[in-house]
C-alpha cells in the first residue's frame, strides 16, 4: 500500500493573506508543515499542492515536492484530486491541512494504519473529546457524532448531540485531517454540492450525503493551528 501526502497551500486565505510564507522561527509555516509531516514513517511522498508561484518557489528553495495546480479549484480536496489523478500509484491519500506547523507525525500514522487495519475503508479523519464548554458552543469549532461503528453520522458547527446538561466528556470535536482510497477522492471531488453542506460551510457533509462513510478514529493529540494573525504567538510558544 503506497501512501501520497498532499499539502493543499494557498495564498488568499480570507482571514489571513499570506500565512504559508510567515515566519516561525526562521522558517516558513510551509516549510514546518512540509518537515512535520515527513516525519511520518508510513508516508512515502510528500507533496504541496499550490496555485501560487510565491509559495512554489518557497518549497523548492527548501528542497520540497511541490505542484501547480488549478486556481479556480474550490477545496482544497479538489487540489488533492488534481494531484492524486496525476500519480496512480499511489493507493491512500493523505490531506494535510497547510496551516498545521505542529503537525504531529503519530496522527498521520494513525490515520494510514486504519486503512492497513480495513481495505474496505473510503474515509478516515481524526476526532478528540472536548475539553470544555466554549469549544463546544463555539462554531469554528466542528463536532461530530457517531456510530457504533464509529463511522460520522453528522458534523456540525452547533452542539450535537443537544442536551440541557452538558457533559464535555461526551462531546467529539472533530480534527480536520482526511485520508481517502485514491478512488474515494476521485469520486467525490465530482459531486454536486448538497443544501446541508451549504448551510453548515461543510465540505464533509456533501460526502455523507452521498453515502460515503467517514470512520472517525479518536486522539489524544491536538496542535495548535494557525487562522488568524492572533494565533501565531501560540504556535511559535509551543516550538
Amino acid at each position: 500500500m503506497k501512501v501520497l501526502g498532499i499539502i493543499p497551500s494557498r495564498y488568499n486565505s480570507s482571514r489571513f493573506p499570506g500565512k504559508p510564507l510567515i515566519d516561525l522561527n526562521g522558517k516558513s509555516m510551509i516549510q514546518r508543515v512540509y518537515e512535520g509531516a515527513s516525519k511520518a514513517s508510513k508516508i512515502d511522498k510528500i507533496i504541496v499542492a499550490t496555485d501560487d508561484q510565491r509559495i512554489y518557489n518557497e518549497v523548492v528553495r527548501f528542497n520540497g515536492n511541490v505542484k501547480m495546480t488549478n486556481p479556480n479549484h474550490q477545496t482544497g480536496t479538489d487540489r488533492c484530486a488534481e494531484i492524486i489523478e496525476k500519480n496512480p500509484e499511489y493507493d491512500i491519500v493523505i490531506n494535510i491541512q497547510g496551516d498545521e506547523p505542529l503537525v504531529n507525525p503519530i496522527q498521520l500514522n494513525t490515520l494510514i494504519q486504519s486503512f492497513e487495519n480495513n481495505a474496505q475503508q473510503e474515509i478516515a479523519t481524526l476526532a478528540i473529546r472536548c475539553i470544555n464548554h466554549e469549544e463546544i458552543r463555539n462554531s469554528n469549532r466542528i463536532k461530530v457524532v457517531c456510530d457504533y461503528k464509529k463511522n460520522a453520522l453528522y458534523f456540525s458547527r452547533t452542539p450535537i448531540p443537544f442536551s440541557k446538561k452538558i457533559d464535555t466528556q461526551k462531546y467529539l470535536r472533530h480534527i480536520g485531517l482526511y485520508a481517502y482510497q485514491r478512488e474515494t477522492l476521485l469520486k467525490i471531488a465530482k459531486l454536486t454540492p448538497c443544501e446541508i453542506e451549504k448551510m453548515e460551510s461543510l465540505e464533509q457533509l456533501r460526502w455523507l450525503f452521498y453515502g460515503y462513510s467517514i470512520k472517525v478514529i479518536e486522539t489524544d493529540i491536538e496542535t495548535p493551528n494557525i487562522d488568524s494573525p492572533e494565533d501565531v504567538k501560540n504556535v511559535i510558544k509551543h516550538l
